[in-house]
């Protein structure tokens, strides 16, 4: 290995270095060029050199970002920080030293490097990552860098794009995501400070991140929580009227408005005791629902957590294992359209081999293959979709599950519309009328392909005639109440993020997973914690552009300029630097206040933690989770403890504790969960004499 090394170093002198943003690229990238190759490993990294037609060339590969954004100042405490440096990765974050041997392998290949070819991710961050690496890696002019186009990992597609590549004109991409990683941390670092250090002041320590797209997100969030915390619920009454016809039962519920008194809901019910109603109107109409688009990825996340649960982050990543593998195009795109170039006759016919979607796609060859489009288009990517390539049997379970959502998408949007007759009744009963709903698919269209992930038809109807008289079995009142607004959940606030226009593609999923990971938020239906209020609270009274979407949607603008070529990086910066010293500004004059609001909400958080509900023996003190200062373990005990209450209970020592607020019906004792590694929660009653044990 090493004799082959150093030949590589020594004689192969006009060399094309090709730079991958993953190692399974650069894979890839070898067996597309279809030469003479051979692999060295160099201290665990695989460096690929291929040699075709005369034509030599080395592949190597990065893993992510190599070089980032940081402060060269020392101490973390102060801010405002403006002067920034790109450094290594490895010099800013210790857990990432292995990044200095790529970057020591990619400058060895680099020195006698005849061209380079970035071919990172085509989008800002691989634009970026490729930019960057031939600027202070291989210490080159980034304008006289080749770029290589492609959207997925199959050989056709990568030799295509490798024989294409372009000079100089990705520069301004570049320099868009560039800006974007210097304002995101501009913002990020001086405000996580700012708060962390107000905080300090209160003699304690704890990471306070907001950045600015953070700020907005988590507004939405609270916004929401408050319109459900302020909302006012009231009583209505509903009336239904169970019916039958040729032994067929269905509903038609009061169509008089709403009931809002109990007398009247009374009155209404005992006027409408009657054996028969009559059908007073029926009306049919015949409805054409049109194919879905084709994926995006933000349509992708909102499918695959409506379906599966999902999170957006979690679908990301299977999405690009998926991509790696050569099996569908690049996820991280906002394209609905799938252009004639794909090839769409080539993947269907290939994706025939696959069982389960040969008859579907038999029946779609049968017709002129014009996939259904949506308006959203992205320069750099189509819509995601499978590539036809068939090596699908060692997926794991989730990625398999992801693909075939993708293919029968992309199935879908050759079929025909579904055709469905929609049916409405009003049945009179005595003087009040009543109203019934049903539908009938007549032709299920696209639906056949897409069937597992279609929403469920309502309830059909009998075959209704206008006048005839309907028996009613029974008249039903029930007291409701009207129901506050919903909490989010991550589908929904992606779909807000992505309307408001903040954050990109990109980024939107990792921002929602920080709002998690900083205790800002919880719970799978959002809900703020307190620590989020308090920090949202803050930064609303004393900087209120952090929480607003204007000023984030004003540089997404910018950004979008810098990529046009219509402004430069420096004036973005620049107008970025002068709202934050704005900003800091008022948030220093207030820093002790901030400080004791957060640490106070923290405290709150923590104790809610720990606390499992009242004491079922004292009645008076609170259990919580205790854990002992000699023997470390974790266990159960009263508050109380100093009046006398000697309540306690052992819990398991491992695994995570999830807190609910349900009591053991047995014994009255809290429920908790107790979640261990690669298997499903265990709900457990806390008490260890719990009656229930016992049997």
């Amino acid at each position: 290995m090493k004799l082959l090394l150093t030949f590589l170093l020594d004689n192969v002198k006009k060399h094309t270095l090709i730079i991958c943003e993953k190692p399974n690229v650069a894979k890839h990238i070898t067996n597309a060029l279809n030469g003479k190759s051979q692999i060295v490993n160099i201290q665990g990294v695989n460096v690929y050199y291929v040699n075709t037609s005369g034509k030599e060339y080395i592949i190597c590969s990065s893993v992510g970002h190599l070089y980032s954004i940081s402060d060269p100042g020392q101490k973390r405490e102060f801010y405002p920080v403006l002067d920034l440096e790109w450094y290594p990765i490895n010099q800013i974050n210790k857990n990432k030293r292995y990044i200095h041997k790529y970057i020591k392998i990619i400058k060895n290949f680099s020195t006698h490097a005849e061209n380079f070819v970035n071919a990172c991710d085509y989008d800002l961050e691989g634009e970026t990552i490729g930019y960057n690496i031939i600027k202070y890696c291989c210490n080159k002019d980034p304008k006289e860098y080749f770029r290589a186009k492609f959207s997925t990992l199959t050989s056709e597609d990568l030799n295509k794009a490798l024989s294409s590549t372009s000079k100089g004109l990705t520069v301004k991409l570049a320099e868009a995501g560039r800006t974007r990683h210097i304002i995101d941390f501009i913002w990020g670092v001086n405000i996580s400070r700012a708060l962390s250090n107000a905080y300090k002041l209160t003699g304690g320590y704890k990471t306070i991140s907001m950045g600015r797209v953070q700020g907005p997100t988590l507004s939405y969030i609270i916004e929401q929580e408050i319109k459900i915390n302020s909302f006012i619920t009231a009583p209505f009454w509903n009336i239904s009227a169970k019916l039958i016809k040729n032994k067929s039962i269905f509903i038609a519920n009061f169509s008089g408005g709403t009931i809002n008194q109990k007398s009247e809901a009374t009155r209404i019910k005992k006027e409408c005791k009657m054996k028969y109603g009559k059908v007073v109107n029926l009306n049919k109409t015949i409805t054409h629902q049109l194919p879905p688009n084709p994926f995006n990825i933000s349509d992708l996340q909102k499918e695959a957590y409506r379906y599966f649960k999902y999170s957006p982050s979690k679908t990301l990543n299977i999405a690009e294992k998926l991509y790696l593998k050569a099996l569908i195009s690049y996820p991280r795109t906002s394209s609905q359209k799938l252009p004639n170039s794909i090839n769409c006759n080539k993947i269907l016919n290939n994706l025939k081999k696959i069982n389960k979607y040969s008859f579907f796609i038999q029946e779609i060859l049968k017709n002129s293959l014009t996939p259904k489009e949506g308006d959203k288009h992205d320069s750099a990517h189509p819509a995601i979709y499978p590539t036809g390539e068939i090596q699908i049997n060692n997926l794991e379970y989730q990625e398999e599950k992801l693909y075939d959502l993708i293919v029968r998408r992309f199935l879908a949007t050759f079929g025909k519309p579904e055709i469905k007759e929609k049916i409405s009744a009003i049945i009179k009963i005595n003087n009040q009328n009543f109203k019934a709903f049903g539908e009938i698919t007549i032709n299920k269209g696209w639906t056949d392909y897409y069937n597992l992930y279609k929403y469920s038809e309502k309830n059909n109807l009998p075959n209704l005639k206008e006048g005839e008289s309907i028996e009613i079995l029974k008249i039903n009142s029930s007291e409701k109440f009207t129901k506050s607004p919903s909490r989010l959940n991550q589908n929904i606030l992606l779909e807000k993020m992505e309307k408001e226009g903040i954050g990109t593609k990109s980024t939107r999923a990792d921002i929602i997973t920080t709002l998690y990971t900083r205790e800002y938020i919880q719970n799978e239906n959002i809900k703020a914690t307190e620590i989020g209020f308090a920090v949202y609270e803050s930064m609303k009274h004393y900087s209120p552009e952090i929480t607003s979407n204007q000023m984030t949607k004003k540089i997404e603008n910018y950004l979008e300029q810098i990529e046009s070529g219509k402004i430069n990086s420096y004036d973005v910066i620049e107008k970025t630097v002068d709202h934050l010293l704005k900003s800091l500004e008022s948030l220093k004059l207030a820093e002790e206040h901030i400080g004791y609001k957060i640490k106070s909400a923290n405290i709150n958080s923590l104790v809610k933690k720990i606390t499992l509900g009242k004491c079922p023996i004292c009645k008076l003190g609170q259990l919580r989770i205790i854990r002992s200062i000699k023997t470390k373990k974790r266990f159960v005990g009263c508050t109380n403890y100093k009046n006398g209450c000697k309540t306690s209970a052992p819990l398991p020592q491992k695994g995570d504790l999830n807190l609910t607020s349900k009591i053991c019906d047995h014994c009255g004792w809290p429920i908790i969960y107790v979640k261990l590694k690669n298997r499903y929660n265990w709900k457990l009653c806390v008490n260890i004499d719990c009656p229930s044990k016992k049997k």
